[in-house]
C-alpha cells in the first residue's frame, strides 16, 4: 500500500487500499487544505479528508469542499472534443477540432484584423494557467481583447487598494492572527455561508471579547452574531463610511500621529465627512442613528481592529469608492501593518488574488504590470521572446468586451474556465452577443450554459488532474497537487494554449514540456513587479507550508504583513479617501418600487457549474428562491412558497417566495447560481464602475407581481 507522508499529529485515517494526496480545495479563495483519497488500483478520486495542520483552515471544511472531489469523475464529463454540426454537438478528435479553429482564426484574421478573436480567462485556474491565457491572447493570437470574470468579482478590490495602499493584496495580514483582533468591520460580506472556514477565527477571537460590526442589508447567519448590525440600504456603503469617519474624526478616534506620518489627504477627508453626520448618514443608509454612533465607537476604540469586505461592497458602480473609504476607516485608526490589525478582501474565486496579477486583465501585464508603462512592456517582452512594439495595446473589460461584438468588432470569443452566460449581468444582451459571433471555442470540463453557445468545446481536466500554484485571499502562495490522470481524451488549458499557438505559427514561443517550466517563467515575468513572485519555488512553497508576495529573493522571508514601514505608492503613504455622495446606478422608482440584491448560498459556488451537478449541495439547495420581508409580501398577498414574476429594464424571471425577517422591507434577495430560465442575472444592471468596470450586480429596481 502506497502512503502518501503526512505531517506527525495529523488525525487523518489511512484507508487501505488508498493513498493520501495532499492539496488544496478547488472553490473558494480560503484554499482549504485536505488531502485527496485515490484508489490505488482503479486510480479514482474516493473521498476527501481535512487537513488538519494547514494553518488557514486548521481542518474545516464547508460543504461544498467536501464533496468537490464528486465532480472529477462525473458521469456529465466532457471526454472528448465536441464540435457543432447542424446545431448539435458531435464528438470529434483533437485534430479535427484544431484544424477548425486554426481554420477559423486565421480567416477571421484576415478578413477583420488581429483583433478579430478575443479571450475570456477565469481565475479558478491556478497561476501558471491564468498567466499563460494573458500570453496566450497577446502572443498566439496577437489580439488586445482579453479579459477574465475576476472582473465581475475582485476588481473593486484591486482598484481600491491600488488607490489608497499602492498595492493590491486581498488581505495586509495573514489569517491566524485574527484571533488576537478586538474589533472585526465587516461589509457586506456573509462570512458564515460564503468563507464559513474563517468563522472559527472570529469565533476564537470573540471567546478573547472581540466586537463584531457587520454592515449588510440581510440579517445572514454572519450578521445574526454581530454586536452591531447596519442594516443599510444596498448601495449605500460610501455614504455608511464617511458616517463611520465622520465620528471617528469628530470624537478624537483618529490615530493622528499614524495619519500624519503615513498618510496624504486627511485635510481632504476631513471636509469631506464633515456633512455626514449621523442623522444625514440615517437618512441615505436606512440604518438607524444609534447603531450607527454604537458601531464607530466599537471601532474607534477598539486597540486592533480589521476591516472586511466582499461582493456586496465591491459589485456596485462605486465599488472602488466604497472599497477606498472602508480602507480609509482602516488607516485613520492606524491599523493597517500591524499586528492582527489592517484591512481585507474576501477573494470570492480560488485563485481570484493570483489570478488577477499576472496578465489576463485589459490593461495589465505579468507582476502587477501595466500594459500602457512602455518600461513594463519592454521587461515583459524579453521575457516571452517579442518585440515591444509587437505586444497588442490595452483592452476593455469583460462586459465591454460584448459590446465590442455587438459593434462587430469582436468575431470570435475563446472562453477559458468561465461560465459567462450565467455569471455577467445582463444576460440576455450576453446570450445575444454569444448569438452575433462568427466562431466560438469553450474550454470547459462540463458543458456549461456557456458552452452550448460555442462551435467547439474543448475537453479540460478538474483541479485534481493536474498541478501548479495558487495565491489563497491571505496572499500566501500554495501548491494544488496532481491527484489523478486526465479523465478520456481531457487535456490541461495549458496545453489546449500551447496547441492553438502552434497552429497559429507561434509554437516556440510556448516551448513547455510541464507546469514547472510555466512557473520558471512566470517568476521571472513577475520579477519586479508589484507582485514580485520570484523568490517563490516550489522547494520554498513545500517546505514553508507557502509563502506570501511580495517576495523578491529566494533568500527572503516573504510578506506576511503589508505595509509595515511603507505603502506601495510612489511616495511611500497611504492616500486617505475623499469620496462625495452620489447614487446608485439604478433606484427604486414608481415603476419598479423595490430594490433586488443577489448574493451566494453556503451549497453552490459561482455559476454552479460544479455544484449543481452535486447531488448533495442539490438537494440541499435545488432552485433558487426570493427571500422577501413579511411585510413586502403581505402587500402582494403573498404566502411562503408562492410564485412571483419580477421585471427590471433588462429582463424578467419567475421565482419562489422564501418569506423571512432576515431583511430589509424594501429589498429582495436572490441567489445567482443557476443559470437560463432560473438566472437572476438577467435582471441585473450593467452599470459599470468608472474606474474598475465592475458591473453593479448589488444594486438593480424591480417590480413584483404574484404569479396567479
Amino acid at each position: 500500500m502506497t502512503q502518501f507522508v503526512v505531517k506527525p499529529g495529523t488525525k487523518n485515517l489511512q484507508h487501505r487500499g488508498e493513498k493520501l494526496i495532499t492539496t488544496h480545495c478547488c472553490y473558494c479563495g480560503m484554499q482549504c487544505g485536505m488531502h485527496i483519497r485515490v484508489n490505488e488500483k482503479s486510480g479514482k478520486v474516493v473521498g476527501v479528508e481535512p487537513r488538519y495542520d494547514w494553518p488557514v483552515t486548521m481542518g474545516k471544511m464547508c460543504p461544498k469542499g467536501v464533496t468537490a472531489y464528486q465532480t472529477v469523475d462525473h458521469e456529465e464529463r466532457i471526454k472528448k472534443p465536441l464540435i457543432k454540426k447542424n446545431g448539435q454537438f458531435v464528438e470529434s478528435t483533437w485534430e479535427e477540432a484544431l484544424d477548425l479553429i486554426e481554420k477559423n482564426y486565421k480567416k477571421l484574421q484576415a478578413e477583420h484584423g488581429q483583433n478579430a478573436l478575443s479571450v475570456f480567462g477565469g481565475v479558478s485556474m491556478t497561476n501558471e494557467k491564468c498567466y499563460l491565457v494573458g500570453k496566450y491572447a497577446r502572443v498566439a493570437l496577437g489580439t488586445r481583447f482579453v479579459d477574465y470574470n475576476g472582473r465581475f468579482c475582485m476588481s473593486s478590490a484591486a482598484g481600491g487598494f491600488m488607490k489608497t495602499l499602492g498595492i493590491d493584496r486581498g488581505s495586509t495580514l495573514p489569517w491566524p492572527e485574527l484571533e488576537h483582533t478586538d474589533c472585526f468591520f465587516m461589509a457586506g460580506s456573509n462570512t458564515a455561508e460564503c468563507h464559513p472556514t474563517t468563522i472559527q477565527w472570529l469565533w476564537r477571537a470573540r471567546d478573547k471579547g472581540a466586537k463584531m460590526i457587520v454592515a449588510d442589508p440581510r440579517e445572514t447567519p454572519t450578521a445574526r452574531i454581530a454586536d452591531v448590525h447596519l442594516d443599510l440600504k444596498s448601495g449605500t456603503d460610501s455614504a455608511l463610511a464617511n458616517g463611520i469617519m465622520h465620528i471617528l474624526v469628530s470624537e478624537g478616534y483618529v490615530d493622528e500621529k499614524y495619519v500624519n506620518e503615513r498618510c496624504n489627504n486627511y485635510e481632504e477627508l476631513q471636509r469631506s465627512v464633515k456633512e455626514f453626520t449621523p442623522e444625514r448618514t440615517a437618512q441615505i443608509t436606512g440604518v438607524s442613528v444609534d447603531k450607527i454612533v454604537k458601531a464607530a465607537h466599537i471601532f474607534g476604540r477598539s486597540p486592533r481592529s480589521v476591516v472586511m469586505f466582499a461582493r456586496g461592497v465591491e459589485q456596485q458602480m462605486k465599488g472602488v469608492d466604497n472599497v477606498s473609504l472602508y480602507t480609509s476607516m482602516a488607516l485613520l485608526r492606524g491599523q493597517i501593518g500591524k499586528f492582527a490589525s489592517g484591512v481585507a478582501t474576501f477573494t470570492g474565486q480560488g485563485n481570484g488574488q493570483g489570478g488577477r496579477e499576472h496578465g489576463q486583465k485589459a490593461d495589465a501585464l505579468p507582476g502587477y504590470r501595466k500594459i500602457d508603462n512602455p518600461e513594463h512592456v519592454k521587461y515583459v517582452s524579453s521575457v516571452w521572446g517579442i518585440k515591444p512594439e509587437d505586444m497588442p495595446k490595452a483592452g476593455v473589460s469583460a462586459y465591454e468586451m460584448f459590446d465590442e461584438i455587438q459593434r462587430g468588432n469582436i468575431r470570435s470569443m475563446h472562453v477559458i474556465c468561465s461560465n459567462p452566460a450565467v455569471s455577467a449581468p445582463n444576460n440576455n444582451y450576453i446570450w445575444d452577443s454569444f448569438k452575433k459571433l462568427d466562431f466560438m471555442v469553450v474550454s470547459d470540463f462540463f458543458l456549461s450554459e456557456t458552452a452550448e453557445f460555442a462551435d467547439v468545446v474543448l475537453p479540460t481536466t478538474t483541479w485534481a488532474e493536474d498541478e501548479g500554484t495558487t495565491t489563497n485571499l491571505e496572499g500566501r502562495v500554495i501548491r494544488i497537487r496532481k491527484v489523478k490522470e486526465p479523465i478520456g481524451e481531457a487535456k490541461t488549458d495549458w496545453e489546449i494554449m500551447q496547441l492553438i499557438a502552434e497552429r497559429m505559427g507561434k509554437g516556440e514561443f510556448f516551448p513547455y514540456k510541464n507546469v514547472p517550466e510555466i512557473y520558471e517563467e512566470f517568476r521571472l515575468a513577475s520579477k519586479g513587479g508589484k507582485a514580485d513572485y520570484y523568490g517563490i519555488t516550489y522547494d520554498r512553497i513545500e517546505k514553508e507550508d507557502g509563502v506570501f508576495w511580495p517576495c523578491p529573493s529566494e533568500d527572503h522571508p516573504g510578506t506576511p504583513t503589508m505595509f509595515r514601514d511603507s505603502f506601495g505608492t510612489p511616495d511611500g503613504k497611504a492616500n486617505l479617501a475623499a469620496v462625495a455622495w452620489q447614487e446608485p446606478g439604478e433606484v427604486p422608482s414608481k415603476e419598479f418600487p423595490h430594490t433586488l440584491t443577489t448574493g451566494r448560498v453556503v451549497f453552490h459556488y459561482l455559476s454552479g457549474t460544479q455544484t449543481r451537478r452535486t447531488p448533495f449541495l442539490m438537494e440541499q439547495c435545488p432552485e433558487p428562491y426570493a427571500e422577501m420581508h413579511p411585510e413586502l409580501a403581505s402587500r402582494y398577498a403573498l404566502q411562503d412558497g408562492d410564485f412571483i414574476h419580477l421585471e427590471t429594464k433588462r429582463g424578467e424571471m419567475e421565482v419562489k417566495v422564501r418569506i423571512t425577517k432576515a431583511i430589509r422591507e424594501d429589498h429582495l434577495f436572490i441567489p445567482y447560481h443557476w443559470g437560463k430560465e432560473l438566472s437572476v442575472n438577467k435582471l441585473t444592471s450593467p452599470a459599470l464602475d468608472p474606474t474598475s468596470r465592475m458591473p453593479e450586480f448589488k444594486v438593480a429596481a424591480v417590480k413584483i407581481k404574484k404569479v396567479l
